[in-house]
């Protein structure tokens, strides 16, 4: 049996793709900035999320915007396994929280 959908693995992002991500919207009461930034990270391979990074910084977004929870993206980051350049990231581009 043939499955619906094949995994995409390591799917070249265009800087539009990229962009889109800036219309994301929090649909749960959580702050966009953190929203929009956390599905970036999640979906993003970590080149990608460091363009989109600078792309959030060019429409003067949050980066340490936190969750309902009080954590910001960088805070969750830090605590995955595989989340130590994305952290990165989030820190060279002034993420403090």
């Amino acid at each position: 049996m043939k499955k619906d959908k094949e995994k995409v693995i390591d799917e070249v992002w265009t800087e539009d793709h990229v962009r889109s991500f800036l219309q994301v919207r929090a649909h749960d009461g959580s702050d966009t900035d953190f929203h929009m930034l956390l599905k970036a990270y999640q979906s993003m391979r970590a080149s990608d999320f460091e363009l989109f990074v600078q792309f959030f910084l060019g429409e003067g977004r949050n980066l340490d915007a936190t969750g309902r929870d009080g954590r910001s993206v960088l805070q969750i980051v830090g605590e995955h396994r595989h989340g130590a350049e994305y952290a990165a990231i989030l820190r060279s581009a002034g993420a403090s929280a």
